[in-house]
């Protein structure tokens, strides 16, 4: 009985993660499309434009790594929110103070440093498991 339900519960919960990533992939396809008609109205395409494409690129590649592996990457959210915080510092240089400039760049600098942390501890866990199965 407990197995039962135990399954049941697991199957409800991958149904409802499968219908969110579906909805997340769809409504991001609508904001490219959006975007794209937006810089096809103006006549020109300008620098955070294309940050914002990347963006909704990082969101498409991360619904799509989660489908072909099965596991949700952590790198990925920490790409777009460097790419998001330089964005907003492009967006809105004139009317940001030194302070908020100093801090964003921090964060950005930390997220940078937390990705190559990351990087370093998945090689390292690898080859220690390559190792001992040698």
């Amino acid at each position: 009985m407990a197995k039962k339900l135990k399954d049941l519960v697991n199957h409800s919960l991958a149904i409802a993660q499968d219908t969110g990533l579906i909805v997340v992939a769809i409504a991001t396809l609508v904001a490219v499309v959006i975007e794209i008609n937006f810089m096809f109205e103006n006549g020109t395409v300008l620098l955070t434009d294309l940050l914002l494409l990347f963006i909704y690129l990082e969101v498409l590649t991360m619904v799509a790594v989660y489908y072909q592996s099965g596991e949700l990457p952590i790198k990925f959210p920490l790409y777009i929110a460097i790419v998001a915080l330089a964005r907003y510092l492009i967006l809105d240089m004139k009317n940001i103070d030194t302070w908020r400039i100093l801090g964003i760049t921090v964060a950005i600098l930390l997220l940078g440093l937390s990705i190559i942390v990351i990087h370093y501890c998945k090689t390292n866990l690898f080859e220690k498991n390559r190792e001992n199965v040698d």
